[in-house]
């Protein structure tokens, strides 16, 4: 699965990638977590544009978001048969602007998070789903969740899940729900060419929410295990001199 994120393009990279008309001016996120606002492009009209959604789909049909399960990751195997998605994969299909994911090791009982971007430096497109919540007051809320795949070799080694990296290409035949069946869109639910992602651990500072900064993205190296000094054998005791039954006149 995919948990945490980072978008740390400028804006007009990103914009310059994906091709909409707004012009939003946000800052570099380096630590995007599930509930958050953020970014999806998607068409309205044949055209595609900029929204901020909540990460974490709320189905249309849920009739209390406080009693449903958060969705933030969608299986591409079996999002086209899930109730929760199928009626979004039909016809809101979005994408979400990234420069990389975070994503955690298990060794027995602790989690190492690693880093993983892509080889070539640059925005990247996760394949996604958004969802418009109507409430019984009428208040609206607009949400999404990311589609995951099998991980290529390289990121297997960490995790055997990853996020629907969507070429450039490609984004059309994603994001046209009119004339693109879901079917022929799931066919883009690949895992990312081998040699096209690299990944290397990060410090466990990424897994406080409120650590956003540059630093999170450094490569890490824990810290060596102090060693114990050497043990020094216990003193001998002095022998003491036999008393040769004379006193001593000083």
């Amino acid at each position: 699965m995919c948990g945490r994120y980072c978008i740390t393009s400028a804006p007009e990279a990103i914009r310059a990638l994906f091709r909409y008309p707004e012009r939003p001016n946000f800052p570099a996120r380096y630590n995007v977590a599930p509930t958050q606002p953020v970014p999806i492009v998607r068409l309205d009209n044949g055209e595609r544009h900029f929204a901020l959604v909540r990460w974490g789909l709320l189905p249309s049909w849920v009739k209390d978001p406080k009693t449903f399960s958060l969705l933030i990751n969608a299986r591409g195997e079996s999002v086209n048969e899930k109730p929760a998605f199928r009626n979004a994969m039909k016809r809101r299909r979005c994408l979400f602007p990234a420069d990389g994911f975070y994503e955690w090791k298990e060794e027995g009982k602790s989690k190492r998070p690693f880093f993983a971007r892509p080889t070539s430096p640059g925005p990247i497109a996760f394949a996604g789903l958004w969802e418009t919540w109507m409430g019984p007051n009428g208040e609206e809320l607009e949400t999404a969740a990311l589609i995951t795949t099998p991980a290529n070799e390289a990121l297997a080694q960490i995790h055997h899940r990853a996020p629907v990296i969507v070429p450039p290409d490609q984004f059309d035949l994603w994001l046209d729900c009119a004339n693109v069946d879901e079917k022929v869109a799931a066919e883009l639910f690949v895992p990312a060419p081998d040699g096209s992602m690299e990944a290397y651990e990060i410090s466990p500072a990424v897994n406080r929410v409120v650590n956003d900064s540059p630093a999170l993205l450094e490569p890490y190296t824990a810290p060596p295990e102090p060693v114990a000094e050497p043990t020094k054998p216990p003193a001998r005791p002095r022998r003491q001199k036999q008393d040769p039954g004379q006193g001593s006149l000083f």
